[in-house]
């Protein structure tokens, strides 16, 4: 008998009120199951969060806060105040101290770092702090020492420490640090030496877009104020003084890179040669167009940057080497740790191959990763993980907060998070299979080792596919293809043959690994040229912003770092990015720094060209950009653009004219029939065209323009208000930086596109 306050359909009389459950689920509303099963996906989510943000976890992100620092620094319009960047630092890290057993920690960590990546950035730029040329000198007597030296193909090239110079220009103060110069092929300087010369010297190169990448930025961090080429001969001087221990060192290293140089002349010539150097001593720059074009085309480019890649190779040579030797003496192999001591070897080889390549960034970072690996060896821990990445991107991310922006950086750690990635969710398991299996059987004959460098490629080549296309505007279809083929023998032929040959060479035993080199070379060289022929072996890819390559960083970090099924998430982060970067808009009309070439989108959605300059460089990034795969000297550059000796015309894709102006008795037509004028010189007054003259792109250097409903949106390289000590604003009135331009009516008369031979300018 059912208690008092009890019905039969339930525990309580009210709850006899409650439809029943099949009923509510046909009434439309929510069924119990239903409720269970959204409750269950939360309570998943929450514990993926909870094994996110576990012990040993956070460590990973500290890098990636400190890089947001240093991004934002770079970011700002103006240069931050070096003391209010150091305090904020200073108090965040003294507040993630004291929160350090409170739940917020992880924030306030993260917080903390990327101030200190913020402080460090501005810090280095005032350590760094010196003038930067903004006008050419044509003859600037200079005297100085010679810092360093590259030998280029056509060409070679010094920095020159400057002591003193003389300019032109009476009673102006002029103070250089440093200037990188131009000369003859063979008649560069000797690195160490003190020499006067004559040189013209010109303003650090500024993009040659908006959007593209900054030399002139490299250049500040590197204190080097202008670039030019010398002007007659060069001769040698009494030095002031002894130089310093560094400019010793420098000439040392150099003399030794030389010498391996000749040493290997007199074996290979040609590509071989070159190549053969880069991969010893970093200097890359006399490989010949051709095969190095072949070389990033086919995705076998990185081979040419010291990394990594040859970082590692050259530690577990020497690693593995120095331990076979040591295991030949049982007693050493029972009483001593030649494990560690085969890795304190491998230490100091890879130190000394660090100095020999001239240490750039992504030296730098395979070394301290490799570092850290061999540490680890010598101390009994683990040596391959996200915290040995985590403390190689922080050591060389304080040392050198400009690499953050640099491609070199961007591609290295995008690579190496892939890589270290697999390794942790175990390469090795994936490929693993029962004793005696089909698959097995496969494993012994190499099928497991050639699955893994299968999906090494392929994670490391997608890993860097974004920065690929941002900075260079190509992808490598083929990539995996041609590791596959190439890398092998690079791996076990070409780097130990390199290896062996400096160890030979005191001895005069090195003849024989140069050309063993040599043939492992010919067939890398022979695999990137097939490659690069293949149908659709150039991936072409119009350029992007910022804001898609940001995105696409956060979706691989999410993807590398995150453990549980979250990173999954990084994927849908990552087609985001894949779908805002091939949507990007294309600009309607380019503009030169010097508006001496103006290139515009015709009806046939191609770039046309209009210049009385020969940039060629600047045409070639900006076909580039536009994912266009004509050369700078394509003939059909300019179809339907008409010149003469005052200036050229032609129709934009909606049929307005856009002129470039170069006499003053072109003008008035122009100003009549233009909707937008390009000049150097000064429009006449009531000209009824937009004009861009001299002075704003003095003031704001290369432009883009993108066609409006009425008028043009303007991108600059340098927009109002930024102010950077590699790019420091010219100053102007309050309105000089305007961000768009009205035309005042459209001008769509159609021009006579078949001019006489005389009028014509040639296009060289």
């Amino acid at each position: 008998m059912a208690e008092q306050g009890e019905t039969p359909g339930g525990r309580r009389g009210y709850a006899g009120t409650w439809p029943p459950r099949a009923a509510a689920a046909q009434a439309g509303g929510y069924a119990p199951s239903d409720f269970r099963a959204w409750w269950s996906l939360v309570e998943t989510l929450r514990g993926w969060a909870r094994a996110e943000a576990g012990a040993g976890r956070l460590l990973p992100w500290v890098p990636v806060a400190f890089g947001t620092g240093i991004a934002f620094y770079f970011a700002a319009g103006h240069e931050p105040v070096l003391a209010a960047a150091a305090v904020v630092a200073i108090a965040l890290c003294a507040a993630a101290f004291l929160l350090r057993r409170h739940k917020v920690f992880p924030v306030a960590v993260m917080l903390a770092a990327a101030a200190a990546g913020f402080a460090m950035a501005t810090w280095k730029t005032a350590r760094v702090a010196h003038d930067v040329l903004a006008r050419p000198i044509y003859s600037a007597a200079l005297t100085g020492f010679v810092e360093t030296r590259d030998i280029r193909e056509r060409t070679d090239r010094f920095v020159l420490r400057v002591v003193s110079i003389e300019s032109p220009r009476g009673g102006e103060r002029i103070k250089f640090e440093r200037v990188r110069l131009s000369v003859k092929k063979g008649t560069a300087p000797a690195v160490g030496s003190f020499v006067e010369l004559k040189a013209r010297l010109l303003p650090p190169m500024s993009p040659s877009r908006p959007g593209s990448y900054d030399f002139g930025r490299d250049m500040y961090f590197q204190r080097i104020s202008a670039s030019g080429f010398v002007m007659g001969s060069i001769k040698a001087a009494d030095p002031p003084d002894s130089g310093g221990f560094a400019l010793r060192y420098s000439a040392f290293m150099q003399g030794l890179r030389d010498a391996i140089d000749a040493r290997i002349g007199n074996v290979l010539e040609g590509d071989k040669r070159a190549i053969a150097t880069a991969l010893l001593t970093g200097r890359r720059d006399a490989i010949s167009q051709p095969v190095n074009d072949a070389m990033f085309v086919s995705g076998l480019g990185h081979v040419l940057s010291i990394s990594g890649y040859h970082m590692a190779v050259v530690a577990g040579v020497v690693f593995f080497a120095i331990r076979a030797l040591l295991a030949l003496v049982p007693a050493l192999t029972v009483s001593f740790p030649i494990k560690k001591w085969s890795a304190a070897g491998a230490l100091l080889a890879a130190a000394f191959y660090l100095l020999l390549s001239g240490a750039e960034v992504a030296t730098q970072r395979s070394f301290f990763m490799t570092a850290v690996v061999l540490i680890a060896v010598m101390v009994d821990r683990r040596a391959i993980t996200f915290r040995t990445l985590a403390v190689a991107a922080l050591v060389v991310l304080a040392l050198a907060p400009e690499a953050l922006v640099h491609p070199s950086f961007q591609m290295s750690f995008a690579a190496t998070l892939g890589l270290v990635a697999l390794v942790q969710i175990g390469m090795p398991k994936l490929f693993a299979a029962p004793d005696n299996s089909a698959t097995a059987r496969v494993a012994l004959w190499g099928g497991r080792e050639f699955s893994m460098l299968l999906l090494a490629s392929l994670i490391a080549g997608l890993a860097t596919m974004p920065y690929a296309a941002f900075h260079f505007h190509r992808i490598t279809p083929y990539g995996v293809l041609a590791n596959l083929a190439a890398m092998p023998v690079v791996s076990a032929v070409v780097m130990p043959a390199g290896l062996l040959g400096l160890a030979a060479m005191p001895f005069g035993f090195d003849g024989f690994f140069w050309w063993l080199m040599g043939v492992g070379i010919d067939w890398m060289v022979v695999v990137a040229q097939w490659v690069a022929k293949l149908p659709s072996a150039v991936g072409r890819m119009a350029a992007f912003g910022i804001g898609p390559l940001v995105v696409a960083s956060l979706g691989i970090i999410l993807m590398g770092l995150l453990r549980t099924p979250l990173r999954w998430s990084g994927a849908g982060v990552l087609a985001l990015a894949i779908l805002w970067s091939v949507s990007a808009p294309r600009p309607d009309i380019l503009i030169s720094g010097d508006g001496r070439n103006v290139a515009v989108r015709g009806k046939d959605g191609r770039l046309h060209l209009m210049r009385s300059g020969k940039d060629a460089f600047a045409v070639k990034q900006w076909l580039a950009a536009d994912a266009d795969a004509r050369s700078a000297a394509d003939a059909s550059l300019t179809d339907g653009v008409s010149c003469d000796k005052a200036g050229c015309v032609t129709p934009g894709p909606d049929g307005a004219l856009v002129a470039l102006g170069l006499r003053p008795e072109a003008m008035a037509d122009d100003c009549e029939r233009a909707a937008l004028i390009v000049t150097v010189r000064q429009a006449p007054p009531g000209c009824r065209a937009s004009i861009i003259d001299a002075e704003r792109l003095r003031r704001q250097g290369a432009l883009a323009l993108r066609r409006t409903g009425d008028g043009f949106a303007v991108e600059a390289v340098k927009p109002r208000g930024i102010d950077r000590p590699w790019a420091p604003s010219a100053g102007g009135e309050a309105g000089d930086a305007e961000t768009a331009i009205t035309v005042s009516r459209p001008a769509r008369q159609a021009i006579d596109a078949t001019p006489s031979e005389a009028d014509l300018q040639a296009d060289e």
